[in-house]
């Protein structure tokens, strides 16, 4: 028998709570009327409300449909979700994971920044929540009320750190959880979504599904952006032979055969030099994998 206590924080004041990994486990989450609280739910759940909170630093695992803030300001988030959604709120900021265009409505002063966090049981709860880690709009918002000649929302600095904006929690219980918020382990690739590319020039590299997919992609993106190259979107998707003709163009009939094993991974790298930069990295690092 579900308590629904068990999955609601409501009308907390300066205080620091939070759930465990596995002590949500898919169920619904309900968060409202806390003020002044750090909230951590380390676990996959079904999807969250967020109704009238004040000056909250909050962290949400993966939800595997939607979250919707209401009538809440001045919270700091960190959020991986299917659905994103806030209405009637102020000053938001939030590091966002989202597989679908994050939509704001009726809300202002609102800023994003690219999910970026690690806990060694991060990875198995993105999959239970039907997560992809490739599939993160976090940057292409669609205001539902824009104001002529305002912009309600922006994004966060590109140096931004996570911890300066939701803090490690404080508490005995939740210090269990062993996170890193160090951006080169982050379980979703950072990428730089709609910010001004750097270069004219863009390389778009694709993994073919197999065993290896996600590692092989996490791979090239170290390697890639260790050489200075910036990862702009990542994707995870099915592709059919009319998508690999426009994309592959002349080379598609090579690649129309690995589409039917599964969900391929693309990633686009700009930069001076991308291309050959992809290509000579490819070739040293991927020998064996058709890329």
């Amino acid at each position: 028998q579900v308590d629904p206590k068990d999955y609601t924080f409501s009308g907390l004041k300066d205080e620091t709570v939070g759930r465990l990994p596995g002590k949500v486990a898919g169920q619904q989450f309900i968060i409202q009327d806390c003020e002044n609280c750090s909230i951590y739910i380390f676990d996959h759940s079904a999807a969250i409300t967020i109704d009238d909170c004040v000056n909250c630093r909050i962290f949400l695992g993966p939800i595997k449909g939607s979250v919707f803030f209401r009538d809440c300001k001045d919270c700091k988030c960190i959020v991986a979700c299917q659905q994103f959604r806030t209405r009637d709120c102020r000053k938001l900021e939030v590091f966002l994971c989202c597989a679908t265009q994050p939509v704001i409505e009726s809300s202002t002063g609102m800023k994003f920044g690219c999910f970026q966090y690690y806990y060694p049981e991060l990875a198995l709860q993105f999959k239970d929540a039907g997560l992809s880690i490739f599939n993160n709009t976090w940057s292409n918002i669609h205001d539902f009320t824009p104001v002529s000649g305002e912009n309600n929302w922006g994004l966060l600095p590109e140096n931004a750190v996570v911890q300066d904006y939701v803090p490690l929690p404080g508490s005995e219980e939740l210090k269990a959880v062993r996170i890193s918020t160090d951006a080169t382990r982050s379980i979703i690739p950072i990428t730089r979504g709609r910010r001004q590319k750097s270069s004219d020039e863009s390389c778009l590299a694709v993994f073919f599904a197999g065993d290896y997919t996600t590692a092989n992609a996490r791979k090239l993106i170290d390697e890639m952006t260790g050489k200075g190259f910036q990862l702009v979107q990542t994707k995870e998707v099915s592709m059919k032979a009319e998508d690999a003709h426009r994309v592959f163009q002349q080379r598609a009939s090579e690649f129309i055969p690995l589409l039917e094993k599964g969900m391929l991974v693309a990633l686009e790298f700009n930069g001076d030099g991308a291309v050959e930069g992809c290509q000579s990295t490819v070739n040293d690092v991927f020998s064996g994998t058709k890329v």
